[in-house]
């Protein structure tokens, strides 16, 4: 998903359009985590993600701080704001196994 969203719309409040962004971008997620990975067992989706004002001005965010980020956009009366998520097969990382020993 590469997309320039407008904050302000003619006839929605600025808080309903966020909201709608929020939601668009929450479905996106849920319908990319849904496709089939290589090999389950060790494999799962990641996601790499860009956020500014435009997209030139786009910086490297974490996936969980883009809600976050969206929220400031309202504080600071962004006109319009790029948003880029880009879904990655990812190894599990290998769990260590703890040997508890009886004394």
């Amino acid at each position: 998903m590469r997309k320039t969203f407008k904050l302000q719309e003619s006839n929605k409040k600025r808080e309903r359009t966020l909201e709608a962004i929020k939601n668009e971008i929450r479905k996106y997620l849920k319908r990319e985590k849904k496709k089939s990975l290589s090999d389950k067992s060790t494999m799962f989706w990641d996601f790499d993600c860009k956020f500014g004002k435009s997209r030139d001005e786009a910086d490297i965010i974490e996936i969980k701080d883009l809600i976050k980020a969206l929220d400031i956009t309202l504080s600071e009366n962004w006109e319009e704001c790029y948003i880029e998520i880009l879904a990655k097969e990812v190894a599990k990382p290998i769990k260590e196994e703890v040997v508890v020993e009886d004394s």
